[in-house]
């Protein structure tokens, strides 16, 4: 395997950054400073400078006016998006449209893709099922409509929580599950009849919600039954939070090392301190454990590569070191910025409850354990 990134990620990764550079994280609602507040929208000044500088469509095919790169060049740019906490569903509209486009029925892809890389259409998914502990897909329910084995459309029920910008985005993918059990992923439009929105309180501060679907009839090129269309959306999903676990605990440790070199006490900056000093050591062995593991992942998604373990194992092994990584990183931060780290008018808390949902979304270290183990477990050689 060679993690060598392309001259074309490379250039997404610069593209990235003059857009992310005029965006400022103490910019971001806080949840500290105002509890249970939420932005309304997200920031679409961002949003339009993403679509100018064809970062939406990265990994689209130039058919649908994209890149053509593969999901390494978007967890790439997810990296930098978290070192700002940029305010848009990056991972979840183009995780969508990657699986639209490898999954989905070609007048779908057609009418929905080029308007997603233009920035016009806002995707996200709903990828927490009804409480965040059990598998998405069990809390929908997709019966078909119209007799035969290709039926007219798909009747939609069930309840999928804590849906990032559900009440902005024009299509919100739901994986759900037939009544022989197969896993399906429909794509509904948030003001079809029978879809309610609730909101919810996120630890970030971004507007989440609660999708309820009551007997919410989609077409049926709007439910995509292809075989692990939803399994591959929802390791898009895994890994790209991952990547924003590194940008994010980049940025933080960053930050860290800056304040400990100019904070001094008895004449010394605190960072000559072996206290301080192996401490960061030990959070920059963690951010260097948590970016092999997720080039690792990555890798096998983007290329289908085998091995011992499925790539699910790869995944559950960057979602583990994501988890518990982010966590020690910003507690660390908090712990040598003294007061400063509680302070709402400094950045760090902010860094601090994006890192907190970062943490928990999508499965906490622990979930990631149990699945890796019963991997094991299953193998073969077990």
């Amino acid at each position: 395997m060679d993690f060598t990134f392309t001259e074309e990620q490379q250039a997404a990764v610069e593209a990235a950054r003059a857009v992310f550079s005029g965006v400022a994280p103490d910019s971001v609602p806080s949840p500290a400073l105002t509890p249970g507040a939420v932005a309304e929208d997200i920031d679409r000044r961002l949003w339009g400078e993403l679509a100018g500088s064809d970062l939406l469509g990265l990994t689209l095919s130039e058919d649908y006016g994209g890149a053509g790169l593969d999901p390494v060049a978007l967890f790439l740019v997810l990296r930098e998006s978290a070192k700002v906490l940029a305010r848009v569903p990056l991972l979840e509209s183009c995780a969508v449209a990657m699986t639209i486009e490898r999954y989905g029925e070609g007048s779908l892809a057609a009418e929905l893709l080029p308007r997603a890389a233009g920035g016009e259409l806002v995707l996200t998914a709903g990828a927490n099922g009804r409480t965040g502990h059990d598998p998405a897909e069990l809390a929908v329910t997709a019966r078909p409509e119209g007799p035969g084995a290709a039926p007219s459309g798909w009747v939609l029920d069930g309840v999928q929580s804590a849906v990032p910008w559900a009440q902005v985005a024009d299509r919100i993918a739901v994986p759900a599950h037939t009544g022989e059990g197969r896993a399906v992923l429909a794509l509904v439009d948030p003001a079809r009849q029978g879809v309610t929105l609730a909101d919810q309180v996120s630890t970030s501060g971004e507007r989440l919600a609660e999708v309820r679907l009551d007997g919410v009839q989609v077409e049926a090129r709007e439910l995509i039954d292809a075989p692990g269309a939803w399994e591959w959306l929802r390791d898009l999903l895994t890994t790209g939070t991952c990547a924003l676990a590194l940008g994010l605990g980049e940025r933080v440790l960053a930050m860290t090392a800056e304040y400990t070199g100019k904070r001094e006490q008895f004449g010394f900056p605190v960072a000559t301190f072996q206290a301080v000093a192996v401490q960061a050591a030990d959070r920059y062995i963690d951010l260097r454990a948590m970016e092999v593991t997720l080039w690792q992942a990555a890798w096998r998604i983007s290329t289908g590569a085998g091995g011992p373990l499925p790539a699910a194992g790869d995944i559950a092994v960057a979602k583990i070191w994501a988890s518990d990584g982010v966590r020690r990183i910003v507690q660390t931060a908090q712990h040598l910025h003294g007061g400063f780290g509680a302070d709402t008018d400094y950045p760090l808390h902010r860094f601090h409850a994006w890192a907190k949902q970062i943490e928990l979304s999508l499965g906490p270290a622990a979930a990631h354990e149990e699945a890796l183990g019963d991997l094991l477990a299953a193998h073969p050689l077990a």
